[in-house]
């Protein structure tokens, strides 16, 4: 396998990544943080090492399957040389939360900050995969009437493949999707924080966006996750400070407004509540200052390569 195998789509209309397909033999493209305004399917075939994601280190190995939602920050650091496929799509290409009925992967798959990103591919797993992944790289390769269409019924084929099998591997991260009317709220209420945490910081506010009490909904999410619905939302709104404070040099006044604060020092204590470090005490750590501006900066611009 090399890692000159590439194929992509872009959007005539903005020029943006749409589609790519993509074989790769060392970790090139992995070695920085990555930001990309798209989802990845990476399926490391060959090699073991290290991942982190959203702040959390994971250990890998052979035939496993990573699966990272727009502008979630990951990055791999092997043990020994890499190898395998990765799968790029924008929103713009095939929207999962659009889809979700269809392809039920949103909170399995994606967006699911509390489960690792990532599955083990067995042997049978494996045989599916590689017959679509094939298929995809062949129509891509031959381009003909329906392109758009034939490479999304793909697509969707290989989503529900992986979160069928993630599902399978780790049932809590299947649970919010299940058929009662309990995870559904619960999916639901995942779905509006992260929409609106930036803007709702109540809880009072969520059992109003899902027509429960606050009572009933704080009962829900305490049975499910063992935390109140506050500690989520602020769980959300943290992950997201400590992403800007990472990756970029915005001032911790301008995060802060942009997550709904007005008030820097009152942002600042709730971060230190929650994080036990002060803003600019976890930048001057781990954040931009360290890394140094010009890797940085780097991690600003999506990979379109």
């Amino acid at each position: 396998m090399t890692d000159q195998q590439s194929f992509t789509l872009v959007n005539p209309q903005t020029g943006n990544l749409a589609f790519k397909l993509f074989e790769f033999s060392n970790n090139s493209y992995f070695d920085h943080i990555q930001r990309n305004n798209y989802y990845s399917l990476i399926w490391i075939m060959a090699g073991n090492g290290n991942a982190r994601a959203d702040f959390n280190d994971y250990i890998f190995t052979a035939n496993t399957l990573f699966a990272f939602a727009p502008y979630q920050p990951f990055m791999f650091t092997p043990k020994e040389d890499i190898a395998g496929l990765a799968l790029h799509f924008h929103p713009d290409f095939f929207c999962i939360h659009k889809h979700q009925k269809e392809v039920a992967c949103n909170g399995v798959l994606f967006n699911n900050i509390y489960n690792p990103p990532f599955l083990f591919v067995d042997e049978q797993a494996t045989t599916s995969l590689e017959l679509i992944l094939g298929q995809i790289k062949a129509e891509m390769q031959n381009p003909a009437l329906a392109q758009y269409e034939l490479l999304v019924s793909y697509l969707k084929i290989l989503l529900i493949t992986a979160s069928r099998l993630k599902a399978q591997q780790q049932p809590e991260a299947e649970k919010e999707t299940a058929g009662s009317k309990e995870p559904f709220i619960l999916q639901k209420l995942k779905d509006y924080i992260e929409l609106h945490f930036k803007t709702r910081h109540a809880a009072g506010e969520y059992a109003d966006l899902l027509n429960i009490t606050p009572k009933a909904l704080a009962k829900i999410t305490k049975a499910h996750f063992n935390k109140t619905l506050t500690d989520l939302i602020s769980e959300r709104i943290i992950i997201e400070a400590k992403r800007e404070l990472y990756l970029t040099n915005k001032p911790v006044k301008e995060i802060a407004y942009e997550l709904g604060y007005n008030d820097e020092s009152y942002f600042s204590r709730f971060f230190k509540t929650n994080a036990d470090v002060s803003p600019q005490m976890y930048r001057d750590t781990v954040g931009f200052n360290r890394m140094g501006e010009g890797d940085a900066m780097r991690t600003q611009r999506p990979y379109a390569g």
